[in-house]
């Protein structure tokens, strides 16, 4: 392993706000949409380059009660760029006046390396999918950890991959789980674990990985000690521990998962042709459904978009 120098350019911003914000990553990216229309950070938090990266440039946490927005390659400019115009965030029962703002920029965060850096899980890692999950039930005991292990180099690989790296070595991960029972989440169809994990590959802080990322899910840090973590950057960096970065294992070379073997993700890169047609009579009218329409009522505004629902963040990263 080397520590080849790699200009992955990323960004963490945490907004200061009045008070502390109980609002979920969908609801800011609405706020910001409709604040902020003609920014360039809007088609990469409304889905509009869902086909061209398969992983989210911009990525919108909740920490502790507080805004983190964080990006990564084409993610950080955009960000950059509307950290002076976010005065007040308008939720509708509520508004936060931002105060200020903590912009942490990095360059060298993103690289294989030849130490085992460790990070802990601040929110749940979603590591199965509906598929995975059925596959996981039928496992047992160590079967259990090595299939969890070897998904979250995959989720690694993956990444890499989508930041344009051509990976020459394994990837070597070791997992360490408060439980190996997952929490069910998204309806009963997703399995997640809480935890931290040792890795060969250096991380941006803040990123998310595995199912959901969007929702917030999989964030996690480095430089921190585990008996005296907090959300707040500095003092994770002053209480680093002193077993963050290590040589990695004899066996990692034996162990470690060969990106070359990792399945790549398939993107859409040509809108379907819809088939043409002539033209067809106009279907004649449903009234009861026209009542339905005319007697449905919304609270709130009806011409205002609702940029929290289901339609715009219809797939899951």
């Amino acid at each position: 392993m080397s520590d080849k120098k790699y200009d992955i350019k990323s960004v963490v911003v945490r907004l200061v706000t009045d008070k502390p914000v109980r609002k979920t990553p969908y609801q800011v990216k609405g706020v910001i949409m409709k604040e902020l229309p003609d920014e360039p950070i809007v088609p990469l938090i409304n889905g509009s380059y869902r086909d061209q990266f398969l992983y989210p440039r911009v990525q919108v946490k909740i920490l502790n009660e507080q805004i983190y927005l964080v990006g990564i390659l084409e993610g950080v400019d955009p960000i950059l760029s509307i950290v002076d115009k976010l005065g007040t965030m308008d939720f509708g029962n509520i508004t936060f006046d931002v105060l200020g703002a903590d912009v942490e920029v990095e360059n060298d965060r993103f690289m294989p390396t030849n130490r085992m850096l460790r990070y802990k899980f601040l929110t749940p890692w979603i590591a199965l999918n509906e598929a995975n999950l059925l596959k996981y039930k039928q496992l047992f005991g160590d079967d259990r950890l090595k299939f969890l292990t070897r998904l979250l180099s995959h989720n690694i690989v993956f990444l890499a991959r989508e930041m344009g790296l051509e990976l020459e070595t394994k990837i070597y991960t070791q997992l360490h789980l408060e439980s190996f029972y997952p929490k069910i989440v998204d309806d009963g169809q997703m399995g997640a674990f809480e935890g931290d994990f040792q890795t060969n590959f250096m991380l941006p802080n803040f990123l998310g990985v595995g199912n959901c990322i969007t929702k917030g899910y999989g964030v996690f840090f480095s430089h921190f000690n585990p008996s005296d973590f907090s959300f707040n950057i500095t003092e994770l960096k002053e209480n680093s521990s002193s077993k963050v970065a290590e040589k990695p294992p004899e066996e990692w070379e034996i162990e470690g998962v060969e990106p070359d073997d990792v399945p790549k993700s398939h993107r859409r890169t040509h809108p379907k042709k819809q088939k043409s047609s002539s033209p067809k009579k106009p279907e004649k009218p449903n009234y009861n459904q026209i009542i339905k329409k005319k007697n449905h009522t919304t609270s709130g505004n009806p011409k205002e978009p609702n940029y929290n629902a289901i339609k715009y963040h219809n797939r899951k990263h």
